[in-house]
């Protein structure tokens, strides 16, 4: 097995000792918490609560939560995000693209701690990786830069694939450069794209892949959108159609194949940066971070309900195989 480690992105500051435990308040301080996704889809919030806890902060006594899910609806977005700003809390921890969009177009003053955000220079969230600027910093997935490596990762699984289906949610604010991406890999891959699913709602992942199937598909990636991810891995299966994922936990429900960053340390760095928020730190002081490790998974028992047969050479890179 191979892992592919990166440095994370920002100045020596960043390095520097962090608190481990919470300063002492005269009452608890608010944290917002703002998702595009549901509470089940995302586990950011209670990772982050066990980390605060790690840090010395008791819930009730040093600081009091504000979750807020937007379960999928980005339209939500704008009216959570004034509902959280007007508590005023002491800083926000926000996932996910949409949400820091809709969340930065609401206040300039208050912390705001990315997690799971997707080229944040490039939507413009912040101006730069090492100098963020504004009243927001936090962690960069890179989920969309690794777009291009997860189609050529499907081509080796399934090299017959000369069309692969697109499926992607275009309400998303990443969905435009994760195809940008899915192009450049596709023309040096010599793969047609086409046709593009696009899923709005859960319920569209059954004609969707009909509509694959029928176009003559031979296998589909599916872009970053937790939205309805269960029945995309579902309706792959029943139309035996390989799919590549872009988070883990759709090969642990069955998927073929996952490429991507290991999210589960950024919610550890953000309690770390809220921690340094609390105790005086500015944001535009906390350089973004990018994740240290890529992982591959392969369901190899999925791949034989397929009827293909993974090449050593990729079995040997993935990070997990599931049999």
């Amino acid at each position: 097995m191979r892992r592919r480690e990166f440095l994370l992105v920002g100045s020596a500051a960043a390095l520097r000792p962090l608190a481990t435990a919470a300063e002492g308040t005269a009452s608890p301080r608010r944290i917002g918490f703002l998702t595009s996704w549901s509470e089940s889809a995302d586990q950011a919030f209670e990772a982050f609560r066990r980390a605060m806890t790690q840090l010395g902060y008791a819930e009730g006594r040093d600081i009091a939560y504000e979750p807020r899910f937007a379960d999928g609806h980005y339209e939500r977005l704008p009216d959570l995000a004034r509902e959280l700003v007007g508590l005023s809390p002491a800083a926000l921890l926000v996932a996910t693209t949409p949400a820091n969009l809709a969340m930065k177009a609401v206040t300039t003053t208050v912390p705001i701690v990315m997690v799971n955000v997707a080229d944040p220079v490039g939507v413009g969230l912040v101006q730069s990786l090492a100098h963020p600027g504004g009243n927001l910093t936090g962690m960069s997935s890179m989920v969309a830069e690794l777009t291009g490596k997860r189609l050529e990762t499907l081509k080796k699984i399934v090299p017959g694939a000369h069309r692969v289906a697109v499926f992607g949610n275009p309400d998303d604010s990443i969905y435009a450069a994760q195809m940008r991406y899915a192009e450049t890999a596709a023309r040096a891959l010599q793969i047609d794209l086409r046709p593009i699913l696009e899923m709005r709602h859960a319920e569209d992942n059954e004609d969707a892949f009909e509509s694959a199937v029928r176009a003559g598909a031979d296998a589909a990636i599916r872009f970053v959108d937790r939205l309805g991810f269960e029945q995309t891995v579902s309706a792959a299966a029943k139309h035996r159609l390989p799919c590549i994922y872009p988070f883990p936990d759709a090969v642990f429900a069955g998927g073929l194949a996952t490429y991507g960053a290991d999210l589960r340390p950024q919610y550890a760095q953000a309690a770390a940066y809220v921690d340094e928020i609390l105790k005086g730190a500015k944001p535009a002081e906390l350089p973004v971070q990018q994740p240290t490790k890529f992982e591959l998974l392969i369901n190899l028992k999925t791949a034989k309900e397929l009827g293909l047969t993974v090449p050593q050479s990729i079995l040997a890179l993935a990070d997990q195989v599931i049999e």
